[in-house]
Order: structure tokens, then sequence, then C-alpha cells
């Protein structure tokens, strides 16, 4: 079975840090580029960093660029999400998608609650 889940959200205070983790399995996951998304209570889907299939390129969304680092580990399967610095606008639900030739796998998504 094909499956994404994202884990690692959580509620923390505005300046702290959260590690997000994407779990993969059913798929060649090495041979996909992985993006995070996140989708914030009453607005669509933000395309927040993406990864490529080896990842030695990345690419970030102007909003999170500087506090938050994507990352994979091709082994484990596992794509990462490194968020400092958070502010109560990264409040969200946070997902991943693998995407290869025009072909998406969705995951399920973690909450990530930014509020003093």
């Amino acid at each position: 079975e094909v499956q994404l889940q994202a884990s690692g959200g959580g509620l923390v205070q505005p300046g702290a840090s959260l590690r997000l983790s994407c779990a993969a399995s059913g798929f060649t996951f090495g041979s996909y580029e992985m993006k995070w998304f996140r989708q914030a209570p009453g607005k669509g889907p933000e395309w927040v960093s993406g990864i490529n299939s080896g990842g030695g390129t990345e690419y970030y969304a102007t909003s999170v660029k500087g506090r938050f680092t994507i990352s994979r580990d091709n082994a484990k399967n596992t794509l990462y999400l490194q968020m400092n610095s958070l502010k109560p606008e990264d409040t969200a639900v946070y997902y991943c998608v693998a995407s290869r030739s025009g072909y998406n796998i969705r995951g399920q998504g973690t909450q990530v609650t930014v509020s003093s």
C-alpha cells in the first residue's frame, strides 16, 4: 500500500522549533521529488518547500526561507522539515507530497499550532 504519514506536529509558542517527519512506504521513495505543503484554516494549500530525489537541491517559499530546512534520508524512506523561529502565521496542517513525472502521492497531515 502506498502511504505517506506526517508526524511531529504540536502546539508551540512563537519562536519555538519543531521537526516534522514524513514516513513513506509502498513506493520507491528515493526516486521521487518530495514537497511539503501546508493548509491553514479557511485557506487553500500553500507550497512550503521541496527537495529533489537525491537530496542535493532544496527549494523554499519566501515565507519560510531562512527559518525552515527540508531534508531527506532515502535509506530510511523519510522526509523531514526542521522548523525554527515559528510564527503564529505558520499555524496549519502540514503534509508531504511525493512527485514524479506528473504523478503525485499526498500524505496524511500533522497539525502545527503556534500560539502564546
